[in-house]
């Protein structure tokens, strides 16, 4: 018996590619993810039955919007405008490359158009990591997303025409919108605009085929192509027992099912269709909802915060300003700026037509830059008691496993260990592995727990960095239970009030922490010490490097008030 064939993602993503070349109005466009042979020849074959403009990585609001064309405008005497990218693709769609770089400016802009209409997006996703992703104030409005890392057919890709229209197909009925909402509930779907763009895509697909009415089969195709890219959780499983079976009859007689009997044993539609989203989902995010794990779709990407900069770094706008402290003329900017106001210049000033560009304070612009800061995570560990040795063990696979990726990164890593009366920064920040692992190989264990003194030598190496304009990070290995006070003195009273008053200081400076307890059988001590910190608590207590790792990737998300546990 031959195993039963798997769909490659490319179906899909041509099915979705025609649904959106059907009515570009209402699906806005698509998102692309996954760099592949695929992706190319589906965008090769859309180039040929839309005009697609690309739009450039760095373009900012006077290519994309319009604006002066200065050299028109220096040529002719007087304003010219020109046209935007926007404007240009009316009709037609933008394409962008490397969507989950997209300044959120860019995306702003790019939404508005969208919601205008006439215009239509089409994102390609590069991310080399699970949580990297588009604007999600563009992802929002593009009905379809589609990954195609796992294609392996890129051959025989063509758009055909639509034969048929979506207006021709009629609305859905009330069973199926309620089916459609209850799918969409189960799967943790919240956005309205999706739940509608599925009933559009069910209509979609009926219209492809020649059909005036929809069937289960396309609410099942819209909720493959719609709502489980969206999923944020597995639905719920149905434990319940089936009920006992009715004793027959007496004489043995059975009474023939009526038709009302025959419907209520066949599954209900909503049933039909997570089912259906269940088998759409991709592999790797079915095992992060079994796990619990919605997808994180931020921002940020573990190299560190934005900051502006002057001279170097992702270019951004220019703005209005002066060139000095370091800040670079804009020249063109600067040119584009004056333009306009030539004629009323030269007016006021008695001068001719040909006379020079009179340029006025106000004209000029400054470049702007963003660069990210380099990151750098400490660890502050527990090395006291007889845990010591397993609290030591996952830190320095953790830091070795983060060194791995640090060139990719541009992260760094630092280790303070406290134990005994003492708190000592064995390894300062360093991208180093093999310095690391030198450090690593000699750390000792055993003794009280200085959980004070700990906190305190973590957060002055985090104001060092801090200072030299780095972003921390501070993760925690410890279970809380502190029995040596700030002076050195034993004691857990004391100890616990300075641990507190400790983190209270880390949480005025704001830096994001993460306490992780290890710990056989984890207490209350850890989250208690997290809500000081107004950082996050995971209690692991059969964690590896590996899974530690994990858990500090989650430092990078903006922290919620308070402790979070997991």
């Amino acid at each position: 018996m031959t195993p039963p064939e798997v769909a490659d993602p490319l179906d899909d993503a041509v099915l979705a590619a025609r649904l959106f070349l059907l009515a570009p109005g209402t699906f806005k466009g698509l998102t692309l993810r996954g760099s592949s042979p695929a992706r190319e020849a589906l965008v090769a074959a859309l180039g040929e039955v839309l005009p697609l403009r690309r739009l450039p990585g760095h373009v900012d609001d006077e290519r994309l919007l319009g604006g002066i064309d200065l050299a028109a405008s220096l040529s002719a005497g007087r304003p010219i405008r020109q046209t935007g990218l926007i404007e240009e693709a009316r009709g037609g769609a933008l394409i962008a490359g490397m969507a989950e770089r997209m300044d959120a400016s860019i995306a702003g802009r790019l939404a508005q158009a969208l919601d205008e209409g006439g215009t239509a997006l089409v994102l390609l996703d590069d991310a080399a990591e699970p949580e990297e992703a588009p604007p999600a104030s563009l992802t929002e409005r593009l009905a379809f997303l589609c990954d195609l890392s796992a294609s392996r057919r890129w051959q025989g890709v063509a758009l055909e025409e639509a034969g048929g229209r979506l207006a021709a197909v009629r609305p859905l009925g009330e069973e199926d919108l309620r089916a459609l909402a209850a799918t969409a509930e189960a799967l943790g779907v919240e956005s309205l605009r999706a739940l509608i763009v599925a009933a559009e895509a069910a209509r979609g697909l009926a219209a492809l085929e020649g059909r005036f009415e929809t069937g289960k089969a396309d609410l099942a195709g819209a909720v493959r192509l719609v709502l489980a890219p969206r999923a944020t959780r597995l639905p719920p499983q149905d434990a319940e027992a089936p009920p006992p079976e009715e004793p027959p009859p007496p004489g043995g007689e059975r009474d023939d099912p009526t038709d009302s009997d025959r419907q209520q044993q066949e599954p209900d539609l909503s049933e039909i269709l997570v089912e259906a989203a269940k088998a759409a989902i991709p592999a790797g995010l079915l095992e992060q909802l079994a796990q619990g794990k919605a997808p994180r779709r931020s921002s940020s990407s573990g190299t560190g915060q934005k900051r502006k900069a002057a001279t170097r770094g992702k270019p951004l706008g220019a703005r209005p300003g002066m060139p000095r402290g370091g800040h670079k003329l804009a020249l063109i900017d600067s040119l584009r700026a004056a333009v306009p106001w030539q004629a009323v210049r030269r007016r006021e000033n008695g001068a001719d037509a040909d006379a020079p560009i009179i340029m006025r304070k106000e004209d000029l612009r400054i470049r702007r830059f963003e660069e990210r800061a380099a990151r750098v995570t400490i660890f502050a560990v527990d090395a006291s008691g007889s845990a010591a040795a397993a609290r030591l063990a996952e830190a320095k696979g953790a830091v070795e496993l983060m060194l791995a990726q640090a060139y990719v990164t541009r992260s760094e890593v630092a280790l303070v260990a406290f134990r005994g009366t003492s708190a000592e920064l064995l390894l300062p920040p360093t991208r180093s592995l093999t310095r690391a692992r030198r450090t690593l190989a000699e750390l000792p264990g055993g003794g009280g727990t200085p959980l004070a003194l700990g906190l305190n030598a973590a957060r002055e190496v985090a104001e060092a960095v801090i200072a030299k304009g780095r972003s921390a990070a501070l993760v925690i290995l410890t279970d809380g239970r502190a029995n040596i006070a700030a002076d050195g003195s034993p004691g857990r009273p004391q100890a616990a009030k300075d641990a507190e008053t400790a983190a209270r200081a880390i949480a005025a400076r704001q830096i994001d922490s993460l306490v992780v307890d290890i710990s056989a059988r984890p207490g209350p001590e850890g989250a208690a010490l997290a809500a000081a910190l107004g950082g996050r608590f995971l209690a692991l207590p059969r964690a590896d490097a590996r899974m530690l790792k994990q858990a500090i990737d989650a430092v990078q998300a903006p922290p919620s008030q308070g402790a979070r546990a997991a």
